[in-house]
């Protein structure tokens, strides 16, 4: 087994630690650690690179119970998939009061993953089983299954093509009704392939994704697989890190119309819109 896969199941069977409020108000300015990853970490001091932090716009209640494994926002609700046996779900959330408004748990044996929007219908995938779930938006009622032969971790669209991630450096894109294949990038960065991709959020044009277990956030060209830019949030995430070290960033939103980005993580009580900041100016 690999390191990548070792450490992430460790993370599973702990997860269910007690996450403290780590409640802070003023806006946060990550430092330029690199933290920890699956493999050698970029150097974040490269100034051909640019890196971001983050100012926090607003604070939101997040259910501290949720194993936050995907996220996207649509018409002012987040849909939301969360993971671990026996815990695994697919929901509907108030932003601003982090109310669960509608949830379908999925079976027991499934652990949920990445999760996005097409069209009327929630497509979900979970981690090991090399299965897919597509509901129906409205109902959350299961519409099919799908099949792929890789690990299911994130999962976001173009518009035109679904966008998958399986913890390593790859990006998958399928065909959003047969789910077939159509093609892959690598991704890299100065440093060679950059691995552990995980939630995805498609952003003006750009494959902005989670670097698990890190606090930073790729910002990834979709048709080079080149990294154009990092964003660390290790500041923010230390806030929850702390209390828990499994409480990791993972969960990416925006809303296109309001240009607002949202931020969340495993366990994590709140939710944060944030507004990127350069760092290497």
């Amino acid at each position: 087994m690999s390191f990548l896969r070792t450490t992430r199941c460790a993370a599973v069977l702990l997860a269910i630690s007690v996450l403290g409020p780590g409640l802070f108000d003023p806006p946060c300015r990550a430092s330029a650690a690199a933290g920890i990853s699956p493999r050698p970490a970029p150097s974040l001091a490269r100034p051909s690179t640019p890196i971001y932090t983050c100012e926090i716009v607003n604070t939101y209640p997040h259910d501290p119970e949720a194993f936050t494994q995907g996220l996207v926002f649509e018409n002012g609700v987040l849909y939301e998939s969360t993971g671990l046996q026996g815990r695994s779900s697919v929901r509907k959330v108030d932003v601003k009061t982090g109310s669960v408004l509608q949830m379908r748990r999925l079976p027991a044996q499934l652990f949920g993953e990445g999760v996005t929007v097409f069209g009327d219908r929630l497509i979900q995938l979970t981690w090991q089983s090399g299965v897919g779930l597509v509901y129906e938006k409205k109902s959350f009622r299961l519409l099919k299954e799908f099949t792929y032969a890789t690990e299911g971790w994130g999962l976001t669209h173009d518009g035109r093509r679904l966008i998958m991630s399986d913890g390593t450096a790859t990006l998958r894109f399928l065909e959003p009704e047969t789910f077939k294949e159509l093609g892959s990038i690598a991704v890299f960065d100065r440093n060679g392939p950059v691995g552990g991709l995980n939630e995805l959020e498609y952003v003006r044009g750009e494959v902005f994704a989670n670097v698990w277990p890190t606090s930073r956030i790729a910002r990834i060209d979709p048709a080079s697989g080149r990294v154009l830019a990092w964003i660390d949030l290790e500041a923010l995430a230390r806030r929850h890190t702390t209390m828990n070290p499994h409480a990791v960033l993972n969960g990416i939103a925006y809303d296109p119309r309001a240009d607002r980005l949202f931020v969340t993580g495993k366990l994590w009580p709140n939710l944060y819109e944030i507004k990127l900041v350069p760092l290497n100016k």
